[in-house]
């Protein structure tokens, strides 16, 4: 198990961040110690906070990223969602280059 500021170096993302998902109900920790009250997560949820943040990076809200976490998403499916963004954002530049042409 990794304590939140361990586990934010690992995952790459900030103690803030992380707070608030867990405050939002997005991503809980593993456990909470009740001696010292520190939020544990385990290695594995790395794979978590990388699936938010490529749905975030889709330009879904926090809302509709947990809609779909308890929905649940395969790795697949993420990987399509990804792929479908960036041939999106290359017709948007093709279509402005044409524009400006």
């Amino acid at each position: 198990m990794l304590r939140i500021g361990s586990f934010a170096h690992f995952a790459q993302i900030s103690v803030v961040t992380l707070r608030h998902y867990d405050q939002i109900g997005l991503l809980k920790p593993m456990k909470i110690d009740e001696a010292t009250g520190y939020r544990l997560y385990s290695a594995k949820q790395i794979y978590e906070v990388k699936r938010i943040l490529a749905l975030k990076d889709l330009g879904l809200s926090l809302e509709q990223i947990k809609e779909i976490l308890v929905e649940g998403i395969s790795p697949e499916q993420l990987h399509c969602m990804l792929m479908l963004r960036q041939l999106e954002e290359q017709h948007n530049s093709v279509c402005t280059n044409l524009k400006n042409a």
